[in-house]
């Protein structure tokens, strides 16, 4: 009988050992973790503000490989978190403090397989995320448009190019809540009239914040696939229109590893990408 007691005993153990695994795994993976729980949005935006390192993602639409971007944020005046924007050393005595955070996007993509369209947007806050500063650079040669404001100054300036010269223009923000106004400025050749027209809609409205205040984002814990793994990531959403969603997947560090937008238009984070 002693002799059956170490195979038995070792059975018993095995099991017990193989239950609780599964249980935990059950936890982890199965029904219980497929359950996004919520979680504070400014937490998730926080990390995004101080990613260690820069998100290079590349472009598909309808599955088809179209561009490449980098997406990037900087902490002005920072030591301790994120990329600095400045690389010298601190003074002995100083205080180390954050004045700002830097976003940025740069790219470039191709739907025609011909003409290449690149573009570039630089978002500067404050530190308590309020934006100070923005611009905006798209080029598809040879056509080139930037526009750029600054919060302070309560103004947009335009700076377009193209075969017959550069023109410069400047709009406060009271001309952005008539639309048609800036319309018969700019002439139908520069913008798509059917574009700026759904832009301008909730301007004629009287509520130039409605499309804005529409866009109600939310976050939650979720699962991302990594080849034949799972891996925990936050997930941002938000419907942009009627029935259109966008959807990004960040790391817990805060680095972007995939965008969902309509058209069937995805970002994919390159370490993410099959070899």
């Amino acid at each position: 009988m002693p002799a059956m007691r170490n195979p038995i005993l070792f059975a018993v153990v095995t099991a017990f050992f193989v239950t609780m695994n599964y249980l935990l795994w059950r936890s982890e993976f199965g029904e219980q973790g497929r359950r996004s729980s919520p979680v504070p949005v400014k937490s998730v935006l926080d990390k995004m503000l101080t990613a260690p390192d820069n998100s290079r993602l590349e472009i598909r639409h309808h599955g088809m490989k179209v561009g490449n971007c980098r997406w990037s944020a900087s902490v002005g005046d920072d030591r301790a978190t994120g990329k600095q924007m400045s690389e010298e050393p601190l003074e002995e005595g100083m205080i180390e403090t954050i004045s700002g955070y830097t976003l940025e996007l740069d790219g470039n993509t191709s739907f025609d397989h011909q003409n290449r369209f690149r573009f570039g947007f630089v978002l500067k806050l404050s530190t308590n995320h309020s934006w100070q500063e923005f611009s905006v650079r798209l080029s598809l040669r040879p056509f080139a448009w930037e526009v750029r404001s600054v919060a302070a100054d309560q103004t947009v300036q335009l700076h377009t190019e193209d075969d017959e010269g550069s023109r410069r223009q400047t709009f406060t923000f009271a001309d952005l809540r008539q639309p048609d106004k800036i319309l018969r400025e700019l002439g139908d050749s520069f913008f798509p009239g059917a574009g700026l027209a759904a832009l301008a809609l909730p301007l004629r409205s009287g509520k130039p914040s409605a499309l804005a205040a529409g866009l109600k984002w939310e976050a939650h814990n979720d699962w991302l696939l990594f080849g034949r793994n799972r891996m925990r990531v936050y997930r941002l959403q938000a419907k942009l229109l009627e029935g259109w969603q966008a959807r990004v997947f960040i790391s817990p560090v805060g680095e972007i590893l995939r965008v969902e937008l309509p058209d069937e238009i995805l970002l994919v984070h390159e370490d993410l990408l099959a070899p």
